[in-house]
């Protein structure tokens, strides 16, 4: 079992979970944008730091530690489609981009050529098997092979921390693959235990900001690579 780790509190509450449900974890950080490579100066907490939260909380969990490079991927799925976008007027949504094709699409296959089929992460989310069809059903039968089945993705128990919505483009072949140990608690749950189990980052703040980039603004951000340009301000009734 992988278990992403951002260095968060919630991706390892999730490891510590996992760990004592018995599941023979390891702890992944995603590498995905480095600022400096950019020339971008992002406050707060900084990817190196967010690393040595997350390494810190593997070695108190005694689970061995992996740091994987996804700057390349991250570049191509998510950051040049959000300049492209933004470039002709609309408003994309990095998280969901980020979900799908770096979190869920290049970390499960470097979980599974590992060896490891599972992915866990801190996602406030929560997953349903639907049967298809109950009478195909056969007693005693061990396990419903996947046509019979669907996976359904619902509201993490947190209301106001839910991130289903940040998971809607994620593939049957995806979530079958995916363990949100978390959803079915709330944030205050989580840090509460969290302080249990005595983890290093338990009073550690959430994180703000663009999906791996840090702490910076969307606008600040946007004028890194778009220059602003004079343009009309055209009204609903066409008037310039």
């Amino acid at each position: 079992m992988k278990c992403a780790l951002s260095g968060g509190v919630d991706s390892a509450v999730s490891a510590a979970l996992l760990k004592q449900k018995g599941f023979a974890v390891t702890a992944v950080f995603m590498k995905n944008f480095d600022a400096i490579k950019h020339n971008i100066s992002v406050s707060g907490c900084t990817s190196a730091e967010d690393q040595y939260m997350a390494k810190t909380a593997a070695q108190f969990l005694s689970i061995p530690f992996y740091v994987v490079n996804f700057e390349r991927e991250y570049q191509k799925y998510v950051l040049d489609y959000f300049w492209k976008e933004f470039k002709n007027g609309r408003t994309p949504n990095p998280d969901v981009l980020c979900n799908t094709f770096i979190k869920f699409g290049e970390l499960l296959k470097f979980a599974k050529s590992m060896g490891i089929d599972s992915v866990a992460t801190g996602h406030y989310a929560r997953l349903r098997r639907e049967i298809l069809n109950p009478k195909s059903q056969i007693p005693n039968k061990p396990k419903i092979q996947n046509s019979e089945y669907k996976i359904q993705l619902l509201r993490g128990k947190d209301k106001n921390k839910d991130q289903s919505y940040f998971l809607w483009q994620l593939s049957q072949e995806q979530l079958e693959n995916i363990i949100f140990p978390i959803g079915e608690l709330t944030k205050p749950e989580v840090r509460k235990l969290a302080k249990k189990f005595k983890l290093p980052n338990a009073e550690r703040k959430d994180s703000q900001g663009i999906c791996f980039v840090g702490k910076i603004s969307v606008n600040e951000f946007l004028k890194t690579q778009i220059k602003p340009k004079k343009g009309k301000v055209i009204l609903k009734d066409g008037t310039i």
